[in-house]
């Protein structure tokens, strides 16, 4: 093989590490990759972080230990992601948006992979720190904004059905008060889905009063699983009138007032606008 070159192995590492967000990848396996010395590949990541740094493309973290090495972190900076949310906002407060029976429609967001891989990486960045084992979602809207979650916490996804299915074997059932009229309804976990002492982040595509979080929340009691936070893409608030479930952190706030001629008012969460 002729010599690997430095502009070749940067190029290399990249996609390996941005391809598996939050992987600890040891520096031994890159020297093995491209024949060189860990001074060398030390020297590469050196680089690779500087430059991810530079334009905000995410953070390349040296992990110390035995099972160290060198991983890529998907967070944005805070200035990228409010700006990010910001400009979706004005997407969501088009007039043709709101639909019939005044719902917002946000279907074509959740169908765009390089739209939710962003906001996958925004909803995640709280929650690196708590290192969740799993995300948990219910069928089935939440499903691709969950999974974009999930991918950049480099964690597995876990989703509860609405309906028991015979193939995920024997399952753990409850029943929780749904938010939207107080409709009683269920939902299912296989029981080998999650260990009992793992940790939970809960996902949705959308929220009003939280009581289908709620129903998750208490699903992973049954598994005597620590739910870790709570994240929502979209959160429609009511003026004056309480949560279900009220540690919620979500991405987008819609105002409970809209009407077709002046579309919805949309702005991103308090938490996207605290200055670091």
């Amino acid at each position: 093989m002729d010599k690997i070159k430095r502009n070749e192995r940067i190029g290399a590492m990249a996609r390996i590490l941005t391809a598996a967000p939050n992987h600890i990848f040891t520096l031994g396996r890159f020297c093995g990759m491209f024949e060189a010395a860990k001074s060398t590949v030390s020297e590469d990541v050196e680089l690779l972080r500087k430059v991810f740094a530079q334009f905000d493309l995410g953070q390349i973290e040296t992990v110390t230990g035995a099972a160290g090495g060198v991983r890529f972190v998907p967070r944005l900076s805070q200035a990228s992601a409010l700006a990010y949310v910001q400009e979706l906002c004005g997407v969501l407060s088009d007039p043709g948006r709101v639909l019939p029976g005044n719902f917002l429609y946000i279907q074509d967001l959740l169908s765009q992979p390089d739209t939710l891989e962003v906001l996958g990486a925004i909803m995640a960045g709280p929650y690196f720190a708590a290192a969740p084992d799993f995300v948990l979602t219910v069928e089935t809207k939440g499903i691709p904004f969950a999974l974009m979650v999930a991918r950049a916490l480099g964690v597995q996804l876990v989703i509860a059905r609405r309906d028991h299915k015979a193939f995920e074997g024997s399952v753990v059932t409850i029943n929780y008060i749904s938010g939207s009229g107080g409709e009683m309804k269920t939902m299912s976990l296989a029981k080998r889905a999650v260990r009992p002492g793992q940790k939970a982040l809960i996902v949705d595509d959308f929220t009003k009063d939280g009581g289908t979080v709620r129903g998750m929340v208490e699903l992973m009691q049954e598994f005597d699983v620590t739910t870790v936070g709570v994240g929502v893409m979209v959160e429609r608030r009511r003026e004056g009138a309480p949560r279900i479930y009220e540690d919620i952190r979500s991405l987008f706030i819609v105002s409970d007032a809209m009407d077709a001629r002046q579309g919805a008012v949309v702005h991103p969460a308090p938490w996207l606008e605290v200055q670091e």
